[in-house]
C-alpha cells in the first residue's frame, strides 16, 4: 500500500475545490487553522477535532535509555511530546467501515 503524502497546497486545493474560496482564501485559511492548532499545542492544550480525533501534549519523564550500538547508558532528559489519537469514527473509516452511529470521541 503506497500513501500519498498530503501537503499544505493540496489541502489548499481542497478547499479551493470543495468551498470555492479563491485559492489566496482558500490558502490563508489552511494556515490560520494550522497556526491556530500549533498554538494551542505549544500552550499545552489538547486539540479535539470531533470524529477525527486528539492532538495530547503529554509530558515524559527523565530516563535511562541504551544507545543501541555500543549499549552505553544515557540520561534522555524530560521532555513534552505530541500523541495523536484518533476518533473512534476515523478507525472505523480507515478500516472500511462507515463509522454510522459510533459518535465516541473521547478515545
Amino acid at each position: 500500500m503506497t500513501g500519498k503524502t498530503v501537503t499544505r497546497a493540496d489541502l489548499s486545493e481542497a478547499v479551493y475545490q470543495q468551498v470555492g474560496l479563491s485559492r489566496t482564501e482558500s490558502s490563508a485559511l489552511v494556515e490560520t487553522v494550522l497556526s491556530e492548532i500549533c498554538a494551542c499545542l505549544a500552550a499545552g492544550e489538547t486539540v479535539k477535532l470531533s470524529s477525527f480525533g486528539s492532538f495530547v501534549v503529554r509530558s515524559k519523564g527523565r530516563r535511562v535509555g541504551r544507545n543501541p550500538k555500543t549499549g552505553v547508558e544515557v540520561a534522555i532528559e524530560p521532555r513534552q511530546v505530541m500523541v495523536f489519537k484518533p476518533s473512534n469514527v476515523l478507525k472505523a473509516r480507515i478500516n472500511g467501515m462507515n463509522g454510522v452511529g459510533d459518535h465516541d470521541d473521547d478515545e
